[in-house]
């Protein structure tokens, strides 16, 4: 697979360099970054309706994505997920799928890998395959075309099961993303699961989380997730399992279905302990925890230097400051979110 940038040449990286380490003994080994801010669906636990996205001069472009990516591979990152806002909506992202394969060719990359919300996905599910990767994320939190369209204020469910089929078709593995919002889709979580694993697919559960105004109440649409586990071990049995893809899911196996499910717990249980993620914005400011503000700004060195010796500092003061975790809570209505910025300008 030839690199899409021919102006860019790996052999900048330098030597072998050591790996991201924090000052807790957590490796870094899964990196996340958001390619663009925007998006085609304005979720309600997710973003506002009435958005205002950032300039375009003030995003990485492709060829620095994929820099700022290589730059991390050398560091020891073996998973490497793209996501947005949506970003199968930023202009030729799949030169820069196409560029980042090479990663896999030469193994120096496990997994490379996205989150969509499956709107886009019968364009780009083929050439996805063809470049290497292998599995994806699709957030679908209802199987009801009007209550998804209320959710999703502007999205179409019939395309986004399409993009499914697609995927399936061209033999991407799908995993489900929902998340779990009291008094809208609570009580269809149970055959959202039976659904997805009746079709081959896992489920993760999310509980929503405290960031960025949306107009919503947060603490109305907060559905603890061991509440919800408690009703569904009344209707089946589920059994605890090791499996991880090195997201912070816990995962059982529901006996009935065969299928696995799993809990992302940023609130009633977090997952700080080993958590071994970073994550990158579109406009390159890196946020060692997704649950505070402290950043980073590797757009500057990056733009400084053809060389990577002022990115690989940077990331080196950077992660020295990753933190212990993160400190959600949800207890009170009119709470302010826990963080101004937008889920979607972090990056899912």
């Amino acid at each position: 697979m030839r690199n899409a940038y021919p102006t860019f040449d790996d052999a900048q990286l330098g030597a072998p360099r050591l790996p991201l380490v924090d000052t807790f003994g957590r490796a870094v080994t899964y990196l996340r970054v958001s390619v663009t801010d925007r998006c085609d669906f304005r979720c309600v636990y997710c973003m506002a309706e009435h958005m205002t996205f950032l300039p375009k001069p003030e995003l990485l472009t492709l060829e620095e994505l994929d820099r700022l990516c290589s730059a991390f591979v050398a560091r020891g990152v073996r998973k490497l997920r793209l996501t947005g806002g949506e970003p199968l909506v930023r202009r030729d992202v799949m030169t820069l799928f196409r560029s980042l394969g090479r990663h896999l060719e030469s193994g120096a990359l496990e997994e490379l890998t996205l989150t969509t919300n499956g709107s886009q996905l019968a364009r780009f599910a083929a050439d996805l395959k063809a470049c290497g990767v292998e599995r994806i994320n699709v957030s679908l939190d209802t199987l009801d075309p009007d209550r998804f369209r209320a959710l999703t204020r502007w999205g179409d469910l019939g395309k986004v099961l399409a993009g499914i089929d697609a995927a399936q078709n061209a033999g991407l593995k799908v995993k489900l993303n929902a998340v779990a919002l009291r008094g809208d889709n609570e009580h269809e979580i149970p055959d959202l699961i039976a659904w997805a694993h009746g079709r081959g697919m896992d489920v993760s559960l999310i509980e929503v989380m405290p960031l960025g105004e949306t107009g919503a109440e947060r603490l109305d649409q907060y559905l603890p997730l061991s509440e919800v586990r408690a009703g569904l071990a009344q209707r089946w049995t589920l059994e605890d399992i090791p499996y991880r893809t090195g997201g912070p899911a816990r995962y059982v196996r529901v006996a009935e279905t065969g299928g696995r499910l799993g809990f992302i717990t940023p609130l009633t249980h977090n997952f700080c302990e080993g958590c071994n993620r970073v994550r990158v914005t579109c406009t390159g400011t890196l946020y060692m925890c997704l649950g505070q503000d402290d950043a980073a700004d590797l757009r500057a060195p990056l733009r400084a230097s053809e060389s990577d010796e002022a990115l690989q500092a940077a990331l080196d003061e950077a992660i020295f400051r990753k933190p212990k975790g993160h400190d959600f809570v949800i207890d009170r209505p009119g709470r302010p979110p826990a963080l101004r910025r937008h889920m979607s300008v972090t990056g899912g």
